[in-house]
């Protein structure tokens, strides 16, 4: 019997705004199908990946699994060319459509904070090419095209009110916005309070970073209220992207976590502060919240990530951000069941169906006193 609560959250509750990244970036992970049988008996049908694996998109098909697939930066300059770009769709995302249910394709990924100026400038134009390009081929209506941004392409982000976006990029922003304008596509911001409390733990309570409801903050302009540091994050994008003229984009949450381990210089990337973290993410999720600026717009966010990757440079931290080991192993015990807790990936979906079913009534016992109940 497996005893891993939130697989049973996620499989009754149908939220359908909580996605989650599926990074690749390991030599241990398990196959594409196996990795959509978890995905299945998670009930998580909002997926993004880093690339265009086909793979990966042959085994989603027909899976109604909402998939944004990602354009690696190093390919913006060719997709200048409007034949390339369409060469690249008719290639990449046509023979897969609609089997497969691209909804998004993530142009780049942080290129506003990067050193790269030519990457920067390309960015926009190479968006409209493929965005063009979909048009022609009859998808231009299903699929939308944007680009994932860091939070640190902010100046300011505390209070929200004074969000704005960094001098040297705001031309770059107000093209990418104007783009964002004119197809209806949302603004995708990788946001991590983990490293704001990271970088300042003796300001930055640890509470309003896990997004428990502990600590309020009141932004001094708005006389808003915000209990996490998530929403607070979002706003100033959303203020930021009114200092500069434009109101009503969507913004979405392209990436958040929190790190189940990190070198000794790392503070808070621990297990446990990765399942508050995550267990007050999905709490909020399932509440369909927005943020205080929004609360009537249900916030979408893709958590990071699935799996442990073991290839990923960098610090510690790095390579343990993902729910579950390659194994299928839960990375950490997300604090909703005592007892350990795995899936097998080489179980198969009806069995994992089946087991999930025989807990139905177990299950939505526990959903009550989640929702009554804060952590």
């Amino acid at each position: 019997m497996i005893h891993f609560f939130l697989l049973f959250f996620l499989s009754f509750s149908g939220v359908r705004s909580l996605g989650v990244n599926y990074g690749q970036v390991g030599d241990n992970l398990p196959s594409p199908d196996k990795v959509l049988e978890l995905l299945t008996s998670l009930n998580i049908s909002k997926v993004r990946i880093y690339d265009t694996n086909p793979q990966i998109l042959t085994s989603f098909a027909n899976s109604n699994t909402d998939l944004i697939v990602t354009i690696e930066n190093e390919m913006l300059t060719q997709l200048l060319d409007p034949q390339q770009a369409l060469q690249w769709v008719a290639t990449h995302i046509k023979p897969y459509f609609p089997a497969v249910r691209i909804t998004g394709i993530a142009v780049g990924n942080e290129i506003f904070t990067g050193n790269d100026t030519v990457l920067m400038a390309n960015l926009v134009p190479a968006m409209i090419a493929i965005h063009e390009a979909l048009g022609e081929l009859g998808l231009g209506s299903y699929i939308h095209v944007s680009t994932p941004t860091s939070l640190a392409v902010l100046e300011e982000s505390f209070p929200p009110s004074a969000g704005s976006f960094k001098g040297e990029v705001s031309s770059y922003i107000s093209q990418f916005l104007q783009f964002l304008s004119r197809t209806k596509a949302p603004f995708w911001v990788n946001a991590y309070p983990y490293f704001a409390y990271k970088d300042n733990p003796d300001i930055i309570s640890l509470d309003y970073a896990l997004l428990n409801a502990m600590t309020y903050l009141v932004d001094p302009s708005t006389k808003l209220n915000y209990d996490n540091m998530l929403y607070a994050q979002v706003d100033a994008v959303i203020f930021g992207m009114a200092r500069l003229g434009f109101d009503g984009i969507e913004v979405r949450v392209s990436e958040t976590g929190w790190p189940s381990k990190g070198d000794v210089d790392e503070i808070g990337a621990n297990s446990e502060n990765a399942a508050i973290y995550n267990r007050n993410l999905l709490r909020r999720q399932l509440g369909n919240e927005g943020t205080p600026l929004r609360p009537n717009t249900r916030l979408e966010v893709y958590l990071f990530a699935l799996f442990n990757e073991d290839m990923k440079p960098g610090p510690t931290s790095e390579r343990n951000y993902g729910l579950y080991q390659p194994d299928g192993t839960m990375a950490y015990n997300m604090g909703l069941s005592t007892s350990p807790a795995s899936i097998s990936l080489s179980s198969s979906a009806t069995k994992t169906a089946m087991e999930n079913r025989s807990l139905v009534y177990l299950v939505i016992s526990f959903k009550i006193i989640l929702i009554r109940r804060p952590f």
